[in-house]
C-alpha cells in the first residue's frame, strides 16, 4: 500500500470500525495522483523536513513519506491513530514518520518539531484551516514554506486583493506576514465522504521582512480587524469605536479619505493608517 485508493481507504476505516466525523471537518484524501500532486507542487525531495497537520488516514502521508520527506504528523483525534499507524504499517513509512497527537490551534510547533525548519503541506480541517494557518504565520513556529489544501472560499479570502468581495482581515493581515498564491484546484470526488464543496491548494511563503513599515503589528492587525469588522461602513464610523475622537485626524494625516471603506485600502493604506494613529497616540500622551 503505497497510496490509498478509494478502496482501501474504505476497507481500513471499516476494519478499525472508524467512521469520519463531521464536527471536526474530516473529509479523507482518496486518490493517489491528487497525493501524488500535491507533493510535487510542495516541492518535496528526499531528507526535506515536513509537518503534516490533520493526516486522517493517511494517504497524503504515505506519498510525503515516499518522496522521501521525514515527517511529523500532528492529528487530533485519538480515534484516528490506529487507523494511521496501521497504514504506515503496511505502507513500509512509519519509520520515516511520527505521529503527535495534539491540537493544531494550541500546540507548541518548536518543542513538537524540535525547533528544526519543516515545510507545512497538509489537507488541513476547513472548519480550522484559516486560525491555523494565522497561527502558524503569525507565530514562532519553524515553517517557512506552505501548501495546503483548505476549502475554495478560505483560499480565495487568503489571497484576495482589494475590491474583490473576498478581501478581508484575513487577506490584510496575512499580507502582512506572507505571500500567499493559489496554485490549484481540487474536486470533491477526491475526498470520502466527500465535501459539498471544492477546495483549492495555496502555497505560502514566509516573509523576512515585512512588506510595510508600521509602530507595530499588533497596532495594524486592530486596525484592519476593527475597519472589517464593520466593512459596508465608511472608515470614519467603521473605525470610531477604537480610535475614538482621533478618527478623522488619524485618516486625514494618512492620507485616506474617511468615506472610504476597508475593502477599498490596500496592506500600504493600513500601514499608513497605523503609522498615522501612532504618531496621533504618541501627540495625545504628550499633551
Amino acid at each position: 500500500m503505497k497510496a490509498l485508493t478509494p478502496t482501501q481507504l474504505r476497507d481500513v476505516l471499516s476494519e478499525h470500525g472508524f467512521r469520519p466525523t463531521k464536527a471536526l471537518g474530516q473529509h479523507f484524501l482518496a486518490d493517489p495522483n491528487t497525493a501524488r500532486r500535491i507533493v510535487d507542487l510542495a516541492g518535496i525531495t528526499p531528507g526535506a523536513r515536513v509537518l503534516e497537520i490533520g493526516p486522517g488516514a493517511g494517504s497524503l502521508t504515505v506519498a510525503l513519506a515516499g518522496a522521501g520527506a521525514e515527517v511529523t504528523a500532528l492529528e487530533l483525534d485519538r480515534h484516528l491513530l490506529p487507523v494511521l499507524a496501521d497504514v504506515l504499517v503496511r505502507s513500509g513509512v512509519e519509520e520515516q514518520v511520527t505521529v503527535v497527537q495534539a491540537d493544531a490551534l494550541t500546540a507548541d510547533f518548536g518543542a513538537v518539531l524540535g525547533g528544526r525548519p519543516h515545510a507545512l503541506v497538509a489537507n488541513l480541517p476547513y472548519n480550522v484551516a484559516v486560525p491555523i494557518i494565522m497561527r502558524i504565520f503569525g507565530g514562532d513556529a519553524p515553517i517557512d514554506r506552505a501548501l495546503v489544501m483548505v476549502q475554495r472560499e478560505a483560499a480565495d479570502r487568503l489571497v484576495a486583493v482589494p475590491g474583490t468581495k473576498d478581501y478581508g482581515s484575513v487577506s490584510v493581515r496575512l499580507a502582512y506576514l506572507a505571500t500567499a498564491r493559489r496554485v490549484g484546484l481540487v474536486p470533491p470526488t477526491v475526498f470520502l465522504p466527500p465535501p459539498k464543496v471544492d477546495s483549492a491548494l495555496v502555497e505560502l511563503v514566509r516573509r523576512a521582512v515585512p512588506p510595510v513599515e508600521v509602530p507595530a503589528r499588533d497596532l495594524l492587525f486592530a486596525l484592519v480587524r476593527q475597519g472589517f469588522a464593520q466593512r459596508r461602513k465608511m472608515l470614519r464610523r467603521a473605525l470610531r469605536s477604537y480610535l475614538g475622537d482621533r478618527t478623522g485626524e488619524v485618516l486625514a494625516s494618512a492620507g485616506i479619505d474617511p468615506t472610504a471603506r476597508a475593502e477599498s485600502l490596500d496592506l500600504g493604506d493600513w500601514a499608513a493608517l497605523a503609522r498615522a494613529a501612532g504618531r496621533e497616540r504618541w501627540t495625545c500622551r504628550e499633551r
